[in-house]
């Protein structure tokens, strides 16, 4: 019973994680959407007693595109409203 309930939990955090980055027009917000995305499904792959491609996503998913995303972002320009920041 709460094994469920913590699955469907999880997924409903995946797919608004996953909402909320594609639709946040900031997009150091939608990194740390993704960043939590990939939170969420790592715990979901460890609940399904994956806990090799659990570290793996983890590793991938949460650190190393996360780190590339964010200092991407830190060497652009922003841009908001037509006006440079």
């Amino acid at each position: 019973m709460i094994f469920e309930f913590l699955q469907a939990a999880l997924l409903l955090g995946i797919v608004a994680a996953g909402f909320l980055a594609v639709k946040s027009e900031d997009l150091l917000k939608a990194v740390i959407f993704l960043a939590a995305m990939s939170l969420l499904l790592t715990s979901q792959f460890y609940l399904f007693q994956a806990p090799d491609v659990a570290i793996a996503e983890a590793a991938v998913g949460v650190g190393l595109s996360t780190a590339i995303f964010v200092i991407t972002i830190k060497k652009t320009e922003r841009w908001e409203n037509g006006k440079k920041n």
